[in-house]
């Protein structure tokens, strides 16, 4: 057995297909989340809630989106928002690793080179 860590900056995320997005009038990406599950459905019916929730990612947050295609490594992604944003993306990898991680917490993107998916 190996005792090798896992490198996240290895991770090759890829967006998750259960969730369309659109690129807003203002260039901005746009997620369509459905809203599932029993008490979510009972609020819709009640309460009036919409079936849908749209989750507007900010500049950065599109521009990585936009970059997650399931062929890039975390790493080869953080070169790009480098080369974009300069100095206003430092601290680089602690940032763009813990946003990646919240994406894939929401169930946006998967890992394409894992056997089993990790957070």
């Amino acid at each position: 057995m190996s005792n090798k860590k896992d490198n996240f900056l290895d991770y090759i995320p890829k967006r998750n297909s259960l969730y369309p997005y659109q690129k807003t009038d203002d260039g901005l990406i746009e997620i369509k989340m459905q809203n599932k599950g029993l008490m979510k459905k009972i609020t819709q019916l009640i309460m009036r809630k919409p079936k849908y929730t749209y989750v507007k990612l900010e500049e950065f947050g599109s521009f990585i989106w936009e970059q997650i295609d399931g062929e890039r490594s975390v790493y080869e992604i953080g070169q790009l928002v480098k080369e974009k944003f300069g100095d206003k993306a430092e601290p680089l990898y602690d940032r763009l690793c813990k946003y990646i991680k919240s994406l894939r917490v929401n169930n946006f993107i998967l890992y394409k080179n894992l056997t089993k998916d990790k957070n």
